[in-house]
């Protein structure tokens, strides 16, 4: 944006904040006055702005009225009420609704007249032609407002809300609908979402690229930075509300999060009184029980919940590798089986509370806990040539265990509706405990070694940010802030072995060692939107990131020293234009330009040899990568189906790429590390659909591709790095269907697949996924129980994964015993009454970190016999 524009709309901005008028909402009243809405007088003690003469002829008549939503019922203030009359079809006299939604005008003279209500995201709607005599009142009673297919800058799926909600940068999925998901954590409600993808892991992709960035109520979190999968498992589905697929954020966003960015909005209670919910599961493969409690009275919310769930799965693989030995082929085969326990657990307490009528604070405190053990049994037979090398028996118990905690704290000055001033601060910290022990035995099955690693990391987060926004006339926005993230990552490691019953001694083939990483970030951004009388609309902006790291490294043979990682900066722009045509359709286009910084799964130089044959160890020198993306989609509602279809494009360099390379003992397993040294070219394709069969039966599913080439380097037999490269195509898709009874009775079907993904040195399995549940509503919906059933035919999932390179070739088939049946159960205890105009707060969202999994085409899916660091 040139600088004149930029200062001559920041000037116009700071002045229309100074008008007390109630007309600087976008979509002000018919006919408005010169100099538009919001640049009217600013004399307190004279008659707010309305867009009509202060010559208006006068009388003794008088109106009164109330404006609601037709939808939720609730109060609209602010709205604009305009009395035109019905000879020159020009308004004469006007005013707003106030906070409880009620209006009035008075000393009006005789006439002929109607109202027109008009506010941003509602229809105009025009009232029948009535006469205003001498001293005659008229009461026009509650006025109902519909909501509008279109509001600034986005589009909502009229008849379709109840599921899928489109905007112009995001799909919203509603998932406070989804039956088969009760009792479930997140990933459980993300495999239904479109566009996004759900491992047997749990590791999710976005249009084919794990490169995202998640958020939980527009915040961050440090459990999340460290693993997004294992976070997933600690919110419970009951407890959100929608998720929102963030494909092209705007320039208010980080600029972390290479595909996009998903945000998970839970439930808040917008309600007076005290109620208890309780929400309780039971099946094969998990348990669950959460106690959620809220008190509201007046100026201040209170609310305090309790989560835990415990988890028991089984899993069984096979890995056949071939490795490049000189000019010998070493061949290696394991069986391994698995039986996981894990239990998770979320703890948060929050309030906010009214300063004055137009600030609010709010505060909120998140513990998580999360232990995750796992038995493993690992047989290894190797063999060089014909000659048997060795074989293997282990034993081997993992401890993968994190608590985390998240304290915000949250300010919103309300000046005028869309004008509003924030300041947000939040404290993060994750302990994370990653260690494994392992006991070595012969063919007979005597102990014959031990081994221990001991992995201790944390994540530390500050984080300050201020934004102010602002409308400018009644087709404006200008938004501009600042933010700073002040990140520490820690990671501390040892390796202890013994033999026989002996005691652990430190391995000196595994020094122990250390990582202090300090990464500071400070960032601006200013964004412009602009709505055209044509019904185009215009969302462009630009953000600037300085990114400093001081980083060192030490191990007990080498002292401590300063890691060589640049300093960097990044101007990131993002452009995002929607136009609506007629009868709801809405066309878009986007550009923007994303950071994606390594995670702490791909800094963390610990070496984890829970399974020699698949090591995985981190890069403290990665440096971010860039990615540039584009998109284009189509919308309509057609009758009673909606449809939504878009192509898009990235193109990434310096890319984080997972490398794997024979390692250098005699177990010659494979040793995944990360580097800076990919580029990935990627082009697809989604389409999605809901249709409403019958007022009670609806069906919506759909099914995306994508294409992508990938190029790397990795080491050859000499020991000299070569280019590799490689290319695919993808194919996923899902289907839903919903079924409204009688007697509060309801069911639903749910299936899932995803092919096989392309990486650049091979490829990972495909997998499915379907589910079939039913819910019976208690009296008076106080609560309701249900069954599910998952993957309920057959004996579990299998998922074959491929690995090529010029020096190991190397088949891993996982299989995952996953069927499951649950029973699920809620209840609410206490009473409420609805309260309106609740503020929505602001708060904190730090989209900037990569997770693990690297940057190929989907995230990679960790074996049964492997162990992946925390």
């Amino acid at each position: 944006m040139p600088i004149r524009l930029f200062l001559l709309l920041l000037t116009l901005g700071l002045s229309s904040s100074l008008t007390n008028t109630a007309f600087a909402q976008f979509g002000g009243p018919p006919g408005g006055g010169p100099g538009g809405p919001g640049f009217g007088n600013n004399d307190r003690q004279k008659k707010e702005f309305t867009g009509v003469a202060d010559d208006t002829p006068k009388g003794n008549g008088k109106l009164t009225g109330v404006l609601i939503d037709s939808t939720s019922g609730k109060p609209v203030e602010f709205a604009t009420i305009a009395l035109i009359s019905t000879k020159t079809n020009k308004p004469v006299d006007g005013t707003t609704s106030d906070a409880k939604g009620a209006f009035a005008m008075s000393k009006l003279a005789p006439g002929d007249y109607r109202l027109q209500y008009s506010f941003i995201g509602y229809k105009n709607t025009d009232s029948k032609p009535f006469t205003i005599g001498k001293g005659t009142e008229i009461n026009m009673g509650s006025v109902k407002l519909a909501a509008d297919v279109r509001t600034l800058g986005e589009v909502n799926v009229v008849g379709q809300a109840a599921m899928i909600e489109e905007k112009v940068d995001r799909l919203v999925f509603n998932a406070d609908r989804d039956l088969t998901s009760k009792g479930g954590d997140a990933s459980d409600v993300l495999k239904r979402v479109p566009m996004l993808s759900v491992d047997l892991d749990g590791n999710v992709s976005l249009r084919g690229s794990s490169n995202i960035r998640v958020l939980i109520n527009n915040k961050p979190s440090t459990i999340v930075a460290a693993n997004v999968a294992d976070a997933l498992k600690q919110i419970p589905s009951d407890m959100i509300k929608t998720v929102e697929v963030i494909t092209s954020p705007s320039a208010k966003y980080d600029a972390e999060g290479a595909a996009g960015i998903i945000n998970i909005v839970t439930k808040k209670n917008t309600l007076h009184g005290l109620t208890l919910n309780v929400d309780a599961g039971a099946g094969l493969r998990a348990s669950n029980l959460g106690l959620n409690g809220s008190y509201r009275q007046g100026k201040l919310g209170i609310t305090l919940g309790g989560f835990g769930r415990a988890m028991y799965n089984r899993s069984s693989s096979t890995l056949d590798q071939t490795t490049t030995v000189g000019t010998q082929l070493q061949r290696t085969s394991q069986q391994a089986s698995s039986f996981d326990k894990p239990v998770f657990g979320q703890y948060t307490l929050g309030f906010d509370y009214d300063l004055a009528k137009d600030q609010s604070l709010s505060a909120n405190v998140r513990f998580g806990t999360r232990n995750f053990v796992q038995q493993q049994t690992q047989l290894t037979n190797a063999y060089l040539g014909d000659a048997l090398l060795y074989m293997t028996n282990r034993d081997v118990n993992r401890k993968d265990l994190s608590n985390s905690v998240d304290m915000n704290l949250d300010y919103v000055r309300t000046f005028k509706p869309q004008q509003e001033w924030t300041i947000s601060t939040q404290y993060s910290r994750t302990g994370l405990v990653n260690n494994f022990y392992a006991d070595l035995l012969n063919q007979a099955g005597s102990l014959t070694g031990r081994q221990q690693n001991i992995n201790n990391n944390t994540n530390q987060e500050i984080t300050f940010q201020s934004d102010y926004q602002t409308p400018i006339r009644k087709n404006q926005l200008l938004e501009f802030g600042g933010k700073a993230i002040m990140r520490q990552v820690n990671s501390a490691y040892e390796y202890l072995i013994g033999t026989g019953e002996s005691a652990l001694l430190k391995d000196p083939n595994n020094p122990a060692g250390t990582l202090n990483y300090n990464q500071n970030i400070g960032a601006g951004y200013v964004s412009y939107t602009y709505v055209t009388p044509n019904k185009y609309t215009f969302k462009v902006g630009t953000r600037y990131e300085y990114t400093g790291i001081q980083a060192t490294q030490s191990t007990e043979q080498q002292a401590a020293r300063q890691l060589a990682i640049p300093d960097y900066a990044n101007l990131v722009p993002s452009i995002n234009v929607s136009k609506t045509l007629a009868g709801g359709t809405t066309v878009k286009a986007a550009y923007n330009r994303r950071i994606q910084r390594p995670g702490l799964q791909q800094l963390n130089p610990n070496p984890n040899y829970a399974n020699p044959q698949m090591v995985m160890v981190g890069n403290p020198t990665l440096r971010p990568e860039l990615t540039d993306n584009v998109e284009l989609s189509y919308s309509s509602t057609i009758k009673r189906t909606y449809i939504n279809a878009s192509v898009f494009g990235r193109l990434t360099n310096n890319a984080i790429s997972q490398i794997r390379i024979p390692s250098d003992t005699l177990a010659g397993g494979i040793i995944t590390t990360f580097q800076n040294i990919g580029v990935q070219r990627t082009a697809g394709a989604n389409i999605f659909f809901n249709t409403t069969l019958t007022p009670k039966w609806t069906l919506n599913g759909g099914i995306d591709g994508y294409y992508v080439y990938m190029q790397g380097q990795t080491p050859d037999a000499t020991g000299r790095s070569i280019t590799i490269n490689n290319s695919g195509i993808s194919l996923g898709g899902r289907l839903m269907s919903q079924l409204t009874l009688n007697k509060g009775w309801s069911a639903q079907l749910f299936s899932f697949f995803r092919g096989p993904n392309p990486q650049l040195q091979g490829t990972m399995g495909g997998f499915y996924m379907y589910s079939l549940g039913v819910r019976k509503d208690l009296a008076n919906k106080r609560g309701s129980i249900g069954i599910a059933g998952e993957n309920f035919v057959g004996n579990g999932v299998t998922m074959r994964t491929t690995l090529n390179s010029p020096l190991l070739s190397q088949v891993n088939v996982n299989h995952l015993y996953n069927s499951n049946v649950k029973v699920t159960f809620t209840y609410r205890i206490g009473k409420m009454t609805y309260e309106e105009n609740r503020r929505k707060g602001k708060s904190i969202n730090n989209d900037d970190v990569k997770g693990d999994g690297g940057s190929d085409a989907g995230a990679q899916s960790a074996p049964a016999s492997g162990g992946r660091p925390r």
